[in-house]
């Protein structure tokens, strides 16, 4: 049985109130337009969305290797999804969009505790929360995964669901990444079996988290490696 969090329990675990919470409604309108700009510029085509869970708490975890990849899995997804998005996206007028969007900022660089409280809200109503385990843009093969998807997984009880997103970083001509894939071009997005990251014990001591990103990371790359194969995509992110 998955464990709740109690408001103000002694032993620093964060949590959030309803009214902190990023909001669901805004989760749905940016499926919506995600689906129109994503289907609209490009030719997504989806395999294994029926593996998400219809139901509960649910971690998207995605390679990460452009831009459009986040908008990519919010219009793909077959639920509403909030994504860990880095606070140096929250500039200008895309502060206020993307928090209207039910989208969650986040601090990097330190142990952001309101945004790891909020994305712990999402899962406790039974939300989707997105995130880029690599922690930023690379190379989009999970090779190197921050501790955050194991403590989120296993404070939680979700399951994660691994995704992998390709064809999106083609490179141009002279082999530069290009700024965006081309029009009218087809991504794969390939969603993969849920599973549970802890070991059952219930344990969240460090070595039993870094345990868990040992798993999750042959998990992930287990599935990017057969989303490859999948799409005949054997070298692409």
């Amino acid at each position: 049985m998955r464990r709740h969090s109690r408001r103000g329990e002694a032993d620093g675990r964060v949590s959030a109130t309803e009214a902190t919470l990023p909001s669901a409604g805004g989760a749905v309108v940016a499926r919506r337009i995600g689906i129109g700009l994503m289907y609209g510029l490009w030719r997504p085509r989806v395999l294994g969305a029926w593996r998400i869970p219809s139901a509960g708490p649910v971690i998207l975890a995605g390679n990460h290797s452009h831009n459009i990849d986040g908008p990519m899995l919010i219009g793909t997804s077959p639920r509403p999804v909030h994504f860990l998005v880095k606070k140096e996206a929250f500039v200008g007028p895309l502060d206020p969009f993307l928090r209207g969007m039910g989208q969650l900022k986040v601090d990097r660089a330190s142990a952001d505790r309101a945004a790891i409280g909020q994305a712990l809200g999402v899962l406790e109503r039974g939300g989707v929360l997105g995130i880029f385990p690599e922690g930023s843009r690379g190379e989009g093969d999970f090779a190197s995964l921050r501790s955050g998807l194991a403590y989120f997984a296993v404070r939680s009880g979700a399951p994660i669901v691994p995704v992998a997103v390709l064809g999106t970083a083609t490179p141009r001509g002279d082999g530069r990444a290009r700024a965006l894939p081309r029009l009218r071009s087809r991504v794969d997005v390939v969603f993969g079996d849920p599973f549970e990251a802890g070991d059952g014990s219930g344990r969240r001591t460090r070595a039993a988290l870094d345990q868990a990103t040992e798993r999750i990371q042959k998990r992930l790359g287990a599935h990017l490696g057969t989303a490859r194969r999948l799409t005949g995509r054997p070298d692409q992110t």
